[in-house]
């Protein structure tokens, strides 16, 4: 199962997120983590408590931010989580307990349309709360 593409059969359809009753609101959530390893783990976690449907590991970016009095600069890799808008305060809290950092970057977008078929596999791939 490739998670940008959930079933050859389907037919490509769009929705906004607020028309139709077989989708929940959903979002999009940016985690950056040290390292491939972590980011696999991380993941791991996440789908295996049913907190997103995918996981997508971005490698290779880099990150400069400002951190206790000065800029620094880190390689890190980015996970793209798709998972219903309910579940962000339980995936926030497992990050945070499940992360190395002390300040885990847990951010959110809404998803405001797609591709319906993806989207109710968004929904059927995840727990309620």
């Amino acid at each position: 199962m490739n998670c940008s593409v959930p079933s050859m059969n389907w037919a490509i359809s769009s929705a906004r997120m607020e028309s139709t009753s077989t989708t929940v609101p959903s979002i999009v959530v940016y985690v950056t983590v040290p390292n491939r390893e972590a980011g696999k783990k991380l993941s791991a976690s996440i789908i295996s408590e049913k907190l997103a449907a995918c996981v997508n590991i971005v490698p290779g970016i880099e990150s400069v931010y400002w951190w206790e009095g000065k800029v620094q600069t880190d390689a890190e890799e980015l996970l793209i989580i798709k998972t219903r808008e309910s579940l962000l305060n339980a995936l926030t809290e497992h990050v945070k307990a499940n992360h190395e950092y002390d300040v885990p970057e847990v951010i959110a977008l809404p998803i405001s349309g797609g591709n319906l078929k993806y989207l109710e596999w968004l929904k059927d791939s995840t727990r309620e709360k």
